[in-house]
């Protein structure tokens, strides 16, 4: 073997224990969640389907780089989507490359953003019931998100304290395309909730309101509007700080997943550069914004920024802060980050530890 390749085999991930902040699960079929709906909303799916606050029914806005955004390899041998297939799964990520922890994020059918908000609740208990009896039931390394009607926030507070407590759940999970920005009073109650239980907000980039992601309107391409999930994360940490959501809540923990990281510095930059020019409009921000990001906001890793020189992006980690970090691979999807190969710069042992696991367990509170 190169040297290259002991170099890199010694420096795995594996060997500690990496937790993984974004898997991705699937139905296999619509029809998965059937037992644990009334049959009342079955029906209702059956004539109705899931409807969103957008005029697309069988398609997302833009057609997509890749069948079910996901790699070729990730089909399961035995049919359904990209990780419908538990045991695929295990095989292909879990057991592969050691993960310790798996965060389950489900992307495909889900209740946070239906147009009727009864339904989405109902909907919303029914895929919190599905993964607990089909997934985290059956291989202890995953944990769900609790997910939740954001746009009903007494729903949404109901189905947090109905799995409060429960150890297969980490972490509460809201769409971040939502009707208002998410730092306003209608949120408030959830975010309330989720500090009363311990539980980090995990904001996964997801769902529709209506809008396009750009400030200014609908783009051309899949290229343009992938890029620009990042920039409505801006805008969204820029909510939650100045609408005084974390410093209202000094224990709430949140965590941003799949929006990249270059971005956090230079947004903590303008956001202080702002705050002390105009610190009287928000006096309940008794200190620099940037503080109540770096102590109370954690950002996953993956897509990977990847600066043509690799010290780049050593000293732009630096300036995010080595604590925020939490690393991700986003399977199955077909940007996936592979864990050995994904952080393209040298690593010291405390580095590798915080950035592979002992963040994901103080941001997750994980024992």
């Amino acid at each position: 073997m190169s040297q290259s390749l002991l170099d890199r085999a010694a420096q795995r991930p594996a060997r500690l224990g990496v937790i993984d902040c974004d898997v991705h699960h699937a139905l296999r079929s619509p029809k998965d969640i059937h037992p644990y709906l009334s049959r009342k909303w079955r029906d209702h799916l059956a004539t109705y389907g899931s409807r969103r606050p957008v005029p697309f029914i069988g398609s997302s806005p833009y057609f997509k780089s890749a069948p079910a955004l996901s790699r070729k390899d990730t089909w399961p041998p035995d049919g359904g989507p990209p990780g419908s297939d538990l045991k695929f799964l295990q095989e292909q990520l879990l057991d592969r490359y050691g993960i310790e922890t798996g965060m389950l994020h489900l992307l495909s059918i889900s209740g946070m953003d239906q147009r009727n908000q009864e339904f989405g609740a109902a909907l919303c208990r029914a895929i919190n019931e599905w993964q607990y009896a089909e997934w985290t039931q059956h291989d202890r390394r995953l944990k769900a998100a609790i997910v939740v009607p954001g746009e009903d926030a007494p729903a949404a507070v109901r189905e947090i304290e109905h799995w409060a407590g429960n150890k297969d759940f980490a972490q509460v999970s809201m769409v971040t395309h939502t009707i208002e920005p998410l730092g306003r009073r209608r949120y408030w109650p959830i975010y309330e909730a989720a500090a009363a239980h311990n539980l980090p907000i995990g904001l996964h980039t997801s769902g529709y309101n209506g809008h396009a992601v750009t400030p200014t309107g609908w783009s051309s391409y899949y290229a343009e509007e992938h890029h620009e999930v990042a920039i409505s994360q801006q805008a969204l940490v820029t909510s939650l700080v100045c609408e005084g959501v974390l410093a209202r809540n000094p224990t709430l923990r949140v965590v941003l997943v799949e929006a990249g990281v270059a971005w956090v510095a230079p947004l903590c930059w303008r956001l202080d550069q702002h705050w002390r020019r105009m610190r009287d409009e928000v006096p309940y921000l008794d200190r620099p914004p940037s503080t109540y990001i770096k102590t109370q906001m954690w950002f996953t890793t993956q897509p990977m920024d990847e600066p043509e020189k690799p010290e780049h992006l050593s000293k732009m980690l630096d300036w995010v802060g080595w604590d925020r970090l939490l690393f991700a691979t986003d399977y199955p999807h077909w940007d996936f980050d592979d864990p050995e190969t994904a952080i393209k710069i040298p690593l010291t042992e405390q580095q590798r530890r915080m950035l592979f696991r002992d963040n994901a367990r103080a941001a997750y509170n994980l024992d």
